[in-house]
């Protein structure tokens, strides 16, 4: 009597459609014209900025502490970023609408996994990034403003100032992601981002203290990077961050799980 042939059991991993978008989309991100752009203009910003700064304390004999450089150095980086930032954050699905149907329905990944793999290859990009220039930058401004053998510049609030813009960054990105998928096109996305934006910026310069403001919190960055901040104001902006960051991606989830592809 022949034996039956063993059966050959596949297992499929749920997660797999996930992490292949996932994966897909860091690395088309990573070689997008916008995430280069956003990168070479930071770092020729930041570096055109600290040698200005370097020549004009050693011609004219004007010193800034490093704090105050690194604080400057900053607010470029964040206010030269928002704009490219916030088209990675909107194309993210905004910008694959005509293909979102094959994917969705030909490649076996619900419209939940497609959504959080676009959201959490974006925040990674961004966050990531942000981060390495910003320590290359922190780097720097020791090096080249410290007062003969000490620098005013904290190891601590260093580290404090970046964690603290990145959660600012990871909000904006988790809703430009979700206004991309929630709208008609990318460029729509974006006009109602910037509105979005803008609008919640005013509002907020309008709040008194302790209200958080824009404006109020990039003035501060000079002395939280001496290390001087407080440690419940900067656990409440990382809490706002994150609940901001959810809500964002509940509101997309909801969205784009109703939304014709």
């Amino acid at each position: 009597m022949e034996a039956s042939p063993a059966v050959v059991t596949v297992r499929f991993n749920k997660f797999l459609p996930y992490w292949a978008v996932l994966q897909t989309d860091l690395r088309q991100t990573a070689r997008s014209w916008v995430y280069r752009l956003w990168v070479l203009m930071t770092v020729l910003a930041a570096a055109g900025l600290l040698l200005y700064r370097v020549g004009l304390h050693k011609e004219a004999g004007l010193f800034q502490s490093a704090a105050a450089q690194s604080g400057d150095l900053f607010r470029v980086m964040v206010v030269g970023s928002l704009a490219l930032v916030v088209v990675l954050a909107v194309s993210a699905v905004g910008s694959e609408r005509g293909t979102v149907a094959d994917s969705v329905l030909s490649r076996g990944i619900s419209r939940h996994q497609y959504f959080l793999a676009k959201w959490h290859a974006r925040l990674v990009v961004v966050t990531v990034t942000f981060a390495v220039l910003a320590c290359a930058v922190l780097m720097a401004s020791y090096l080249l403003f410290k007062d003969d053998t000490q620098s005013d510049l904290s190891l601590g609030g260093g580290l404090v100032a970046v964690l603290a813009v990145c959660a600012v960054l990871a909000a904006i990105v988790s809703w430009g992601v979700t206004i991309g998928a929630l709208t008609n096109g990318t460029v729509l996305g974006i006009t109602v981002f910037w509105l979005v934006l803008y609008g919640s910026a005013f509002l907020l310069s309008l709040l008194p203290e302790p209200w958080p403001s824009p404006e109020r919190q990039l003035a501060r960055l000079k002395y939280v990077l001496q290390g001087q901040y407080n440690a419940a104001v900067l656990t409440q902006l990382l809490v706002a961050s994150g609940v901001a960051s959810v809500a964002a991606a509940v509101v997309g989830l909801a969205g784009f799980s109703k939304r014709d592809v």
